[in-house]
């Protein structure tokens, strides 16, 4: 991925004229670094970032901090000034080496000229080094800043030379399966538990880790919670908790008192203090890395591949099914009745996402935006299609630009839900030239940064609108016109089906489809559906 300038030309030119490179040219390094990293998620490799010298490289900070909590694979190349010109108010000229601090795998600074062979083989050994480190577990994004000489173009009649010749330094990784002496005393630490959940944090789809999980649930062996940016969700996994957990009526009945997870972040609040509630002790499972201690309760942290894990635990777990029963009576209760409380739910957000949901198809590949429309969709339970979402650090920047990395990787729908905030925020991801007409782009517009309304803290602060919603009066037709995307705007039930009816037909331009809503009303209905689903679930 390519961001022009003059300092990066060597290097800008070396990757674009090799012919076993393919390579894009984005403007915005903000939005370049997004379309990387949604290339990555998607491919699971490294995806290479050039930029030129200066606040170019700041430009990638965002999208880089969000690689390294994602654990996605970045290779970032800054230009650079020679190391004699740092701090000479040299134009364009700023302090690059470790730029992006302990939020990439390593640094790695270049030599500054290759005039000894030596240096040749330093370049060589680095370039190995941060290849094989953005790939080994976990992944993650490595920078390697490469300061550049004048001239920075080739004569006329000059040529580059490719080779096959350069050698490659290969890493290969263990296959994280648990040990049998390990398996032995896991074995006798399990048999003193009895009410255990199994919570799984973000991570891609898995069939085999689905299956396995989904064998447990189903023998009752542990409750099995997933919320949607999991990719683990079921018809036996518990998908609906972030309704009912946090109820003080309820709570005592569904503390577990061992937690195993495994994946990364979870999107509830609820669910997350919940746990650090309990009295229940936490055992996280992944092959290599740092263990966060998320339930603030961490007493075991077992090195190995998750499925190694779980199969094990699928022959030796065991919980108590009266506590299973539990969380699955509520789970199926509210299964049974939240349709029928959206329907009569006056339409906003919250009902229009409903409704949008049924119409994705289940090969779409579904981004969520943060702030509402992620909370939104891990309401709503079970989705058919793979989710992403930026939670590494859980900010609005680059969501657009993930969802349009992802759709250059795949001829499948991409879909994007998200709120005005975001979209416009981040609305340079369309500003380049590569053909998209598989993204379909799902905006709530309700002219404000509308989750502040439900936050206890500013909602009462009479600067509310101004200083925290952040009120804004954009329309997205204006945008679909200057960057020729097909376009339809929905106020209500009808015309929102009538935008739908068509929606993922296929078309030779990207589609948006804009829901206009009210923030008051959105904040009133979710509101009046928390109302009603505490009702449900009380009701026995």
């Amino acid at each position: 991925m390519l961001s022009p300038g003059s300092r990066c030309a060597p290097i800008t030119l070396a990757f674009s004229r090799n012919p076993e490179i393919h390579t894009r040219t984005i403007s915005d390094e903000r939005a370049a670094a997004f379309v990387a990293l949604g290339m990555a998620q998607q491919l699971e490799k490294p995806v290479v970032l050039v930029c030129t010298s200066g606040s170019a490289a700041y430009n990638y900070a965002p999208a880089v901090a969000e690689a390294y909590f994602q654990q996605i694979p970045l290779i970032v190349l800054t230009a650079d000034r020679p190391p004699e010109w740092i701090d000479q108010w040299d134009g364009q000229t700023i302090r690059q080496n470790e730029i992006y601090g302990k939020h990439v795998k390593g640094f790695f600074q270049f030599p500054d000229e290759f005039g000894h062979p030596d240096k040749v083989w330093h370049a060589n050994r680095l370039s190995n080094e941060a290849i094989n480190l953005a790939n080994q577990f976990p992944a993650g994004p490595v920078h390697i800043n490469i300061p550049l000489r004048e001239p920075f173009y080739p004569e006329t009649g000059e040529n580059f030379e490719f080779t096959r010749d350069v050698r490659c330094i290969d890493h290969f990784q263990p296959n994280g399966q648990i040990a049998q002496e390990s398996k032995q005393k896991l074995e006798s630490f399990l048999i003193h538990f009895k009410k255990i959940l199994i919570v799984a944090g973000q991570q891609r789809p898995d069939p085999k880790i689905q299956e396995a999980i989904d064998e447990i649930a189903v023998k009752g062996l542990a409750v099995v919670v997933t919320d949607t940016i999991s990719n683990m969700q079921s018809s036996v996994s518990i998908n609906l908790h972030d309704h009912y957990i946090g109820n003080p009526l309820i709570n005592e009945d569904l503390e577990p008192d061992l937690i195993i997870s495994f994946g990364k972040s979870i999107i509830s609040k609820n669910l997350k203090l919940f746990l650090r509630k309990s009295k229940a002790v936490h055992w996280y499972i992944q092959p290599e890395g740092y263990s966060p201690d998320t339930f603030q309760s961490l007493t075991k942290v077992i090195s190995c591949q998750p499925l190694s894990f779980l199969n094990f635990f699928k022959e030796k777990g065991k919980s108590d099914m009266v506590f299973v029963k539990k969380w699955m009576a509520l789970e199926n209760k509210l299964k049974d009745n939240l349709d029928a409380i959206l329907n009569d739910a006056a339409f906003g957000e919250y009902k229009a996402t409903a409704v949008c949901l049924k119409h994705i198809p289940s090969q779409s590949k579904l981004h969520l935006a943060n702030s509402m429309a992620v909370r939104y969709v891990n309401f709503l339970g079970q989705r058919k299609q793979e989710i992403i979402c930026n939670r590494g650090t859980s900010g609005i920047d680059g969501s657009n630009s993930t969802a349009v990395g992802c759709a250059f990787t795949t001829k499948d729908p991409v879909t994007i839900i998200t709120g005005d905030m975001a979209f416009f925020y981040d609305r340079n991801a369309f500003w380049h030239n590569y053909p998209m007409n598989n993204l379909r782009i799902i905006l709530l517009n309700n002219h404000a940064g509308g989750i502040f309304r439900l936050i206890d803290g500013p909602a009462k602060q009479p600067e509310l609108e101004e200083y925290f919603e952040t009120r804004q009066r954009l329309s997205a037709g204006y945008l679909a016109k200057d960057f020729g995307f097909d376009y339809h705007l929905a106020n209500d039930e009808r015309s929102l089906e009538m935008g739908l009816k068509d929606f993922y037909d296929k078309s030779i331009r990207p589609k948006i489809l804009e829901i206009e809503t009210n923030s008051l009303q959105n904040a009133e209905t979710l509101k009046w559906v928390k109302e009603k689903v505490k009702t449900c679930v009380l009701d026995s």
